[in-house]
């Protein structure tokens, strides 16, 4: 079975990303959206996995965990409260899942009720899978990762389009680069 060497990988983003300081959280975080990524995902192309760690990096201001959106949608459409729900569906998670519409997608696709249970895209697990099933298929704002990465394209850059235009796209493309540097794998 080839699993990802989680001893390099560790070693190398505590220093290239953590300033030789990591948290137990962070390390779990990152476990989790590992595990997540071979379970299913393996045979894809790593500069994808790369990339939700480094967009998961940037959206949970390096916590590595599910984070409510600072200021809770406040001062934003999504940020109201929906008048049927009465839910509010600002962001959640690692990728800071928003719109009701988002969370209805995720509902439908993990069997979980996200839409009267939004705190539920804080779980772990749910936040993990939010993360990379959202981004291998588009489903945040139609851009995948194979948009960006694929075997006759790499753009770093435009890849932010795959969350949230381009916002912020030269650092999370940078992060990007340490994470893909960070991944190697090992059989055993």
């Amino acid at each position: 079975m080839t699993q990802i060497n989680r001893a390099f990988f560790f070693t190398h983003v505590r220093r290239m990303m953590f300033s030789n300081n990591l948290d137990q959280s962070q390390v779990d975080g990152m476990n989790a959206i590992l595990d997540g990524w071979e379970a299913k995902y393996t045979p894809d192309d790593d500069r994808w996995l790369a990339y939700a760690l480094a967009t998961t990096y940037h959206e949970t201001d390096q916590h590595m965990q599910p984070i409510n959106e600072y200021g809770k949608g406040r001062g934003r459409p999504y940020g109201k409260a929906d008048p049927s729900t009465g839910q509010v569906y600002y962001g959640r998670g690692f990728v800071q899942l928003t719109w009701e519409r988002n969370y209805e997608t995720m509902s439908d696709l993990l069997g979980i009720d996200f839409v009267h249970h939004p705190d539920l895209a804080l779980e772990l697990d749910n936040a993990t899978k939010i993360l990379l099933i959202g981004m291998v298929r588009g489903l945040f704002t139609g851009k995948s990762l194979s948009d960006y990465f694929s075997k006759t394209n790499e753009d770093w850059v435009s890849a932010r389009k795959i969350i949230n235009g381009l916002d912020k796209a030269q650092a999370i493309a940078l992060y990007g680069h340490n994470f893909y540097s960070a991944i190697s794998y090992t059989t055993g």
